[in-house]
């Protein structure tokens, strides 16, 4: 589970449960109105968004998320960070399959903002037709920096996949101040 509502939502916050039978997170989704849940501490800082605006500091930015990652990708997204005044935003966006890939509802609404999106699936079905692996093989296979100085990055997952986007983005230019993690 996390949180997924946007900073500033107010006294609201949303999150993204998985539902899996039997885990923590199978119970959380047969909850009901009224039923009571205490909360821990938030983990992570923010993305730094200062490093990548105005955006002509950085034309191009490219997103990335895997699983539940992409809970706080929604919440800068639909916060806000001036992807039409950007060049170039894509969001590789990767899951297991298409069934437990959360926010497909509203996809087309962040294509609309200006953000090229980049289904990745680590175990489709024969039936799809998209980017196959994880969201790093994805870029690595389709790369296409024009500018590393006007480029940032947004990463979200796991740390092998951070690290490994990291390593790349900097090799091919990219200022590792311009690579954000919320952590």
């Amino acid at each position: 589970m996390v949180i997924s509502s946007p900073p500033k939502a107010g006294p609201r916050f949303e999150f993204l449960v998985k539902s899996v039978p039997g885990a923590t997170a199978g119970r959380l989704c047969a909850l009901r109105d009224g039923d009571v849940v205490e909360l821990g501490a938030v983990t992570g800082k923010g993305f730094p968004l200062d490093r990548i605006n105005p955006p002509d500091v950085a034309q191009t930015v490219l997103i990335f998320a895997a699983g539940t990652g992409i809970s706080a990708i929604r919440s800068l997204i639909e916060f806000g960070f001036a992807a039409k005044e950007r060049a170039d935003v894509r969001l590789y966006y990767g899951d297991t399959s298409l069934k437990s890939m959360s926010y497909q509802e509203r996809l087309s609404n962040w294509e609309s903002t200006g953000i090229k999106i980049i289904p990745v699936l680590s175990q489709p079905d024969d039936s799809w037709k998209g980017e196959r692996g994880y969201v790093q093989d994805a870029f690595f296979r389709n790369k296409n920096i024009v500018n590393p100085s006007s480029t940032g990055a947004i990463l979200c997952g796991p740390n092998e996949m951070q690290e490994e986007l990291t390593l790349s983005l900097v090799a091919d230019g990219v200022s590792r101040d311009k690579i954000l993690t919320n952590y």
